[in-house]
């Protein structure tokens, strides 16, 4: 287990729930607006955490946190990932994973033996552009299998898309909706400039609250429930 950083408690990343993050080192995506670039180029890796300290802290924290959202990165591509989310589920929490789509048989492995409670899945584009948004090669038979997988499990979910203005269209995002038509959640991550892979995207801008509300009207008919943040 590569782990850069833990935030110690978080409102928001685990919903209805108070939440531990951690943050896994490594990913096999470069999308250009990703907004954790010391977890992605290896330029900007800061040192590792020990696996050991992070189990201690979240023993000490046992009756305090309901939950550990497992994060990037990448988090299916660690080594020993299963065994470190059977040790935390151990100490009681629900364990919220969220991830690329790229690893479906590790996914698979983790929801065959009951180690996820909550599965949150970036799409990035629509499949036939996914290499363009993600950065690199991408195998998108994998990805359409996490989605089947994720929504064939009875686990709570949600997809999501961040939505940059000069990589998406709004057809583009009414085309993801159509491609996971039944899902329980679809979110639109508004674009918001902090710290990229890319610094060009420092000057990227989303869409406007108005466009996104068109498009949340064309997708609502699509997914039992979709929203903007």
């Amino acid at each position: 287990m590569k782990i850069a950083h833990v935030q110690k408690t978080s409102f928001i990343d685990y919903p209805g729930k108070i939440s531990a993050v951690i943050f896994t080192r490594g990913c096999n995506f470069r999308c250009p607006y990703c907004h954790n670039p010391e977890l992605v180029d290896p330029a900007r890796f800061t040192p590792l955490i020990v696996k050991e300290e992070v189990l201690s802290f979240l023993e000490k924290r046992r009756g305090k946190l309901d939950g550990v959202v497992i994060t990037g990165g990448e988090p299916l591509l660690q080594d020993g990932l299963l065994e470190f989310l059977r040790r935390i589920k151990s100490k009681g929490f629900q364990v919220k994973l969220d991830t690329n789509g790229s690893r479906p048989r590790q996914l698979r492995e983790a929801i065959r033996l009951s180690l996820v409670d909550f599965i949150a899945m970036d799409i990035k584009a629509p499949l036939e552009r996914y290499y363009q948004i993600a950065g690199s090669l991408v195998n998108v038979s994998e990805i359409r299998s996490s989605i089947e997988l994720i929504m064939g499990s009875s686990l709570p979910h949600e997809f999501r898309t961040t939505i940059a203005r000069s990589l998406l269209s709004p057809d583009d995002i009414v085309q993801i909706a159509k491609m996971i038509r039944g899902a329980s959640q679809y979110v639109l991550q508004k674009f918001v400039p902090s710290k990229h892979v890319d610094p060009s995207f420092l000057s990227e801008k989303s869409f406007t609250q108005e466009e996104i509300e068109l498009i949340l009207d064309q997708i609502r008919p699509m997914v039992d429930r979709c929203s903007a943040r």
